[in-house]
């Protein structure tokens, strides 16, 4: 197979992971903030209200496409389609098996092209509210492009602690040095301090509540999307649900061992019955089951946030990241660099 066309499919199926689930997760989170909020959420459109979504898909496919007149067109309609490139592209280097062919690459800098692809995001938000000439927008905005800019940093050293001690830039082998290690080798258990960071980061760089500023629909109707509607719109939504997605993805691989968990071929050593479940197609399914449950928790952990904590103010946020959450990350690198040599605390 040709290396363009093995391109074209990959990118198909990472875009079509990212839909699936985008489609789901918004059911999904109308039905816990309903278990929150002690009610029903969704419960006509299909059993227990599962194509509601679809059917709002539908709606929003079906309204006009208005663009301002006074819109700077070319940045008005690329923004959107920015923003979902952004969200697929980190699909690339995110392992959901193991060995090679458990992701589509595994990139050796697979760390600093996550980091320079997400920033994509920052580019997007900051088109969208410039391109629509609508002062809430740009408000939004303005206010996105600094709170994303901001915790990016955080965000980023917070991951170094975990690169530190697997020795690599490349999820695969962090995920890989996690696995030898065991279940106390996650680096949930040696770097804490850095999950907490990247929890809350992570929260900021998605927009989510008690971060969600630059939509903040009580001060900024909906803030740097304002003036969308139809399909661009969707667009924007599709990016919301991909990026928490992959960020969820993401702190599974780096502090949670990724697909690795107790399966069937375990029992192989005691019953020799077990032994097949250790060959052929057997560990990938284990592996993406436990990848998927992984990443689950965490998309659960953010929507719970966001139906539990009120908003924070502007200077909250930016106190919050530059005056603790950069130092503190800081910190943590300087102890992780200190146990990892002085010490000999390696991973392996």
């Amino acid at each position: 197979m040709s290396p363009i066309v093995a391109s074209i499919i990959k990118g198909t199926v990472a875009l079509l992971w990212v839909v699936l689930n985008a489609l789901f997760l918004v059911w999904f989170e109308r039905k816990v903030a309903a278990w929150i909020q002690n009610r029903m959420g969704p419960m006509r459109v299909g059993r227990w209200g599962w194509a509601q979504t679809i059917a709002d898909g539908i709606k929003c496919l079906m309204k006009e496409d208005i663009i301002p007149l006074a819109a700077d067109k070319p940045l008005f309609v690329i923004a959107p389609m920015v923003s979902v490139a952004s969200a697929v592209l980190i699909w690339i280097v995110i392992p959901f098996g193991p060995g090679k062919s458990g992701v589509f690459s595994d990139l050796p800098i697979g760390i600093i092209f996550i980091a320079a692809v997400t920033s994509l995001s920052v580019v997007a938000v900051f088109m969208s509210g410039w391109g629509s000439n609508n002062k809430y927008a740009l408000f939004g905005a303005m206010r996105g492009a600094a709170q994303m800019i901001s915790y990016e940093v955080a965000l980023v050293m917070s991951i170094l602690g975990v690169v530190m001690l697997a020795g690599s830039l490349s999820l695969q082998d962090i995920i890989t040095r996690q696995t030898e290690a065991g279940i106390l080798g996650w680096y949930l258990f040696r770097q804490p301090i850095a999950f907490i960071i990247y929890v809350i980061a992570a929260l900021a760089e998605l927009n989510r509540a008690p971060f969600d500023l630059m939509e903040a629909e009580s001060e900024l109707v909906s803030g740097y999307h304002t003036e969308y509607s139809g399909l661009r719109w969707l667009l924007f939504m599709l990016a919301e649900y991909g990026h928490m997605l992959a960020w969820s993805a993401i702190a599974a691989s780096l502090f949670m061992g990724g697909w690795t968990g107790p399966g069937l071929g375990a029992l192989a050593g005691r019953i020799p019955a077990f032994d097949l479940f250790n060959y052929g197609i057997w560990p990938y399914l284990t592996g993406f089951f436990w990848f998927a449950f992984k990443t689950y928790l965490f998309i659960f952990l953010a929507m719970w946030l966001r139906w539990t904590l009120p908003r924070v103010r502007i200077d909250q946020l930016m106190d919050l990241g530059w005056k603790f959450l950069l130092p503190v990350s800081l910190v943590n690198i300087a102890a992780t660099a200190v146990l990892a040599n002085v010490w000999g605390w390696y991973a392996k």
